[in-house]
């Protein structure tokens, strides 16, 4: 009999909520029938977002009513602008920095002396996506050549790349058939980079997505690489590209980094009057993650790393970033 005594229970229970509000001190997680808490916990949320509506509502009459008086919006906080402090942040004025990149790896680059040209390689025997992200790639910078590797060690491929004056080492690891790794080797001297991977599109995976990108070369915008490392890992990446982008062709190869993920896009832009641009992305697109830093060409027993993310020690606080 007591499962009669149940079934009406049910509707007289949600009426007696509609009635009540909820005491200061009560917390739903108290109640111990999960139904009954998911309801409450429901309504309560709906409660939540009612007041906070409410009170969107009055700020707006208010600063309308004030007009011109009205004091400025306050700046929302989020996790970029509470940033905890990084004492390897570079100021643009700093000379030292300024000496270290006039005489690092990469300055024949910035100097127009030395041209890139890119050797893109895969792990063992890649299989069809990464396959093509490779060729898609190779679209994306200028200069670039695939090579599909079988076998061969990697220790193997960097003289034979010195050899034939290639500037640059992409290897493109994948896992189950998805590209999940990238590794970027400065030739002939290093450094070395490895990026986690994730989040990749091919261009047939992009909505609304643009004609094939043409031959010219694309500007490269970098964006956020505040601290020495992210300095690195910025030139690293402009270091791809020959340094004279041809305006011409539209095309534009975006590194933007944000909380230490490198999101990666290839756009067109179009100027629709002096005001509007137009913009439409070419693809791929996909996100990076460095796992370290390394002098020296890719050496993995023997390397010396400038920089290791080792998430126990470095991910103390969510607003500690690294680049």
């Amino acid at each position: 009999g007591g499962d009669g005594a149940g079934g009406g229970g049910a509707p007289a229970a949600a009426a007696a909520a509609e009635r009540v509000l909820f005491p200061p001190t009560f917390s739903v997680s108290e109640i111990k029938n999960k139904q009954r808490r998911h309801f409450m916990f429901q309504r309560w949320k709906q409660q939540q977002r009612k007041e906070k509506l409410a009170n969107r509502k009055k700020r707006r009459k208010e600063r309308e009513a004030l007009g011109d008086q009205a004091p400025p919006k306050p700046v929302p906080k989020t996790i970029e602008n509470q940033r905890v402090y990084d004492e390897t942040t570079v100021d643009p004025n700093d000379e030292e920095v300024a000496f270290d990149e006039s005489t690092d790896e990469f300055a024949p680059y910035f100097n127009r002396q030395t041209i890139p040209k890119i050797l893109i390689t895969t792990s063992d025997r890649p299989r069809g996506r990464t396959v093509r992200f490779c060729e898609q790639l190779s679209t994306v910078i200028p200069n670039s050549h695939v090579y599909y590797r079988r076998g061969l060690a990697l220790k193997r491929i960097i003289p034979q790349c010195i050899a034939r004056d290639f500037t640059d080492l992409i290897v493109i690891n994948e896992d189950r058939k998805i590209p999940n790794g990238l590794v970027l080797s400065h030739l002939p001297d290093g450094p070395t980079a490895h990026f986690r991977m994730s989040s990749v599109r091919l261009r047939k995976e992009i909505k609304r997505k643009g004609k094939e990108p043409t031959q010219h070369v694309p500007e490269v915008i970098l964006n956020n690489f505040t601290t020495r490392l992210g300095h690195s890992v910025g030139r690293m990446f402009a270091s791809l590209f020959p340094h004279d982008p041809q305006f011409i062709g539209r095309q534009v190869a975006t590194f933007h980094n944000q909380r230490d993920y490198i999101f990666f896009r290839f756009h067109r832009y179009i100027f629709k009057s002096e005001k509007k641009v137009g913009i439409q992305e070419l693809g791929p697109r996909f996100t990076l993650k460095l796992r370290s830093l390394q002098k020296g060409t890719f050496d993995s027993k023997f390397g010396e790393y400038e920089w290791i993310h080792k998430r126990r020690e470095m991910d103390t606080s969510r607003r500690k970033f690294h680049l």
